[in-house]
């Protein structure tokens, strides 16, 4: 392996939507993430649409549906 070439090895913070901290290792100092396995539904087994820009109304909207 040659020296000098790899990205430093840090304690990462990851903070996810839900609010849901822990710490792991990246090259990043800390990471923000939308799911977890706190608030992913298949791992809570209830579902959770998560729609940043509007896609699910304006799909209902486009087949009229409730």
């Amino acid at each position: 392996m040659r020296k000098d070439i790899h990205p430093e090895y840090v304690q990462c913070s990851v903070t996810c939507a839900c609010g849901n901290q822990f710490t792991t290792m990246s090259n990043k100092p800390e990471i923000r993430i939308d799911i977890c396995n706190v608030c992913h539904p298949f791992f809570t087994g209830s579902e959770k649409i998560v729609d940043a820009a509007g896609r699910v109304e304006k799909f209902k909207k486009k087949y009229n549906l409730k």
